[in-house]
């Protein structure tokens, strides 16, 4: 799920509807302890969790054992030290073993299910979008369990500098752009309402590529030296989508 893309220019489960999609939130993961008064206020987890694991085999790597600790608690765990609310997208057949998961993470967790399965990432980002109110979101595909917290501090700064001519002030999305051209678009930083209503205009015309959604937007990017100087390096960004990556991964953590 981890992706780019190339550029081309409280326990109660409660149903809303919201531009035309069904979110489902469940708030009832216990967490061990409270969270520190040193995270964003307006920035929430997103963890993308919804599609089929086709190149992972019949197991859902979202809960894959990685060294120990499923994916997904590795993401949510770093996450963690940014904020004390994280959503999962996922689809409503992956909540009881994602649960299971995640009990006991220090953040909050809540659930935004798909209203229909596997229709790829943007559908799964624009879900997941409608289910927060803060004004940012990190977004993480559950597929990235080296996310490095310090990226979205990078980003968030970065979105707030940007001069822009809209009512909100700052970028609407801030996002990895790599040396080849390619756009981290799984790993990213987007304003909630924004990218949320641009993720549905994509959709709404058969496009399904997450550049799509962003082209809608005043957007910003930092670049590999950026990076470098904040001590990001390219593990961050790593994909455990196969058995054999688990596996690669599994071997440098032991």
């Amino acid at each position: 799920m981890g992706q780019t893309e190339t550029p081309i220019r409280t326990a109660t489960p409660t149903e809303a509807n919201t531009r035309g999609s069904s979110i489902i939130l469940i708030s009832a993961v216990p967490r061990a302890r409270a969270v520190s008064s040193t995270h964003t206020p307006s920035l929430v987890g997103l963890v993308i969790a919804g599609g089929y694991s086709t190149r992972f085999g019949e197991a859902d790597k979202a809960v894959a054992d990685l060294a120990g600790t499923p994916m997904i608690r590795r993401v949510v765990d770093r996450l963690a030290l940014l904020t004390d609310s994280v959503v999962v997208n996922c689809r409503e057949d992956q909540h009881e073993a994602i649960r299971g998961a995640l009990e006991g993470c220090t953040p909050e967790i809540r659930f935004a299910f798909d209203p229909v399965d596997d229709q790829g990432p943007v559908a799964g980002i624009r879900t997941g979008l409608e289910a927060l109110e803060r004004e940012y979101a990190a977004v993480v595909a559950c597929d990235m369990p080296f996310v490095d917290p310090a990226l979205f501090e990078v980003l968030l700064e970065r979105a707030r500098e940007h001069d822009t001519s809209a009512d909100a002030a700052g970028a609407d999305a801030a996002l990895v752009k790599l040396e080849d051209g390619w756009y981290q678009t799984t790993q990213a930083l987007y304003r909630t309402d924004a990218m949320a209503h641009a993720c549905g205009d994509a959709l709404a015309v058969d496009d399904g590529r997450i550049l799509s959604a962003l082209e809608r937007l005043e957007y910003v990017t930092v670049n590999g030296d950026t990076l470098e100087r904040a001590g990001i390096d390219e593990t961050s960004f790593e994909s455990i989508d196969t058995r054999e990556a688990l596996e690669a991964a599994a071997d440098r953590l032991e």
